[in-house]
């Protein structure tokens, strides 16, 4: 095997997509992130992206990204090839702060790193578990309210609730982040008693499927289904026009996992995000 290595997010997306698109839920945040930058160039500082291919063949046997400030994202990279992977990261970006991806992935990537970088010991402590949903049938959930298409009004508001919610998230938001969904369509609220009290969002859809998310609830409308039936129309309108959802989740939270399995999504795979320590 042997690894190629690019900043150039269209030429990656020529490259590798081809393979990824053999199962689209397995690879949506890499297929959706490449696709984005690919068509936007709008990112000040370069992502890296590797792609793994046959010494004989040149096929794609594998891809990783990394985008600015974030971990490695290796997804569901096949173990043996992570090794690879992080020896060309190791040549661009020796500082780099952690993995994410499959966990027999990560752990065979973080172990080649810790070669690489002369340790003697394990560099990583594990900070995250995520799981992927897809979901198999449907099964709506009600609550008090209804949805609503996000309107200009909203703007600020939708902004303020993904801060809130995800604050993790706040060195990579784009300034305008709300107003691209709006122009999109891809936000929504439900509302009780003229009230917004829940919002959910989904990304464009990429080769038939589209993720769901961010999903947020302030914690005073909490306990009232919101999220859930939100979700579940959200779902609704996505199959409605032949696209096939998922969605990820915190395996911490099990109230939302609960909730995503009532829907009819079921698990596809769980990765964990590894943070090297110097």
């Amino acid at each position: 095997m042997s690894t190629r290595l690019t900043t150039d997010p269209a030429d990656f997306q020529a490259t590798v997509f081809p393979f990824l698109t053999r199962d689209p839920v397995r690879h949506t945040l890499i297929l959706s992130n490449v696709a984005d930058r690919a068509a936007n160039q709008y990112e000040p500082e370069p992502s890296y992206f590797v792609s793994v291919h046959d010494d004989d063949t040149g096929e794609v046997t594998g891809a990783a990204m990394r985008t600015p400030g974030r971990r490695v994202y290796v997804g569901a990279l096949r173990a043996d090839l992570a090794a690879e992977v992080a020896e060309a990261y190791f040549e661009v970006l020796p500082g780099l702060g952690g993995v994410a991806g499959d966990r027999a992935a990560v752990t065979a990537f973080g172990q080649r790193w810790a070669e690489l970088s002369g340790a003697d010991r394990a560099p990583w402590t594990e900070s995250a578990g995520t799981r992927l949903h897809q979901l198999e049938t449907l099964t709506p959930l009600t609550a008090p309210g209804a949805i609503r298409p996000m309107r200009e009004t909203d703007i600020q508001l939708a902004h303020e609730w993904m801060l809130d919610g995800f604050p993790e998230e706040a060195p990579f938001l784009e300034p305008d982040w709300a107003e691209h969904k709006l122009a999109q369509g891809t936000l929504w609220f439900w509302e009780a008693d003229d009230e917004p009290v829940c919002m959910a969002a989904h990304r464009t859809p990429v080769f038939g499927v589209s993720r769901v998310g961010p999903v947020y609830t302030p914690p005073t409308h909490r306990r009232h289904g919101y999220a859930g039936a939100l979700t579940g129309e959200v779902t609704a309108k996505l199959l409605a026009q032949g696209i096939k959802p998922c969605l990820y989740t915190d395996l911490a939270n099990p109230t939302s996992n609960k909730i995503y399995a009532q829907l009819g999504y079921l698990p596809v795979t769980d990765f964990v995000d590894l943070i090297f320590t110097p």
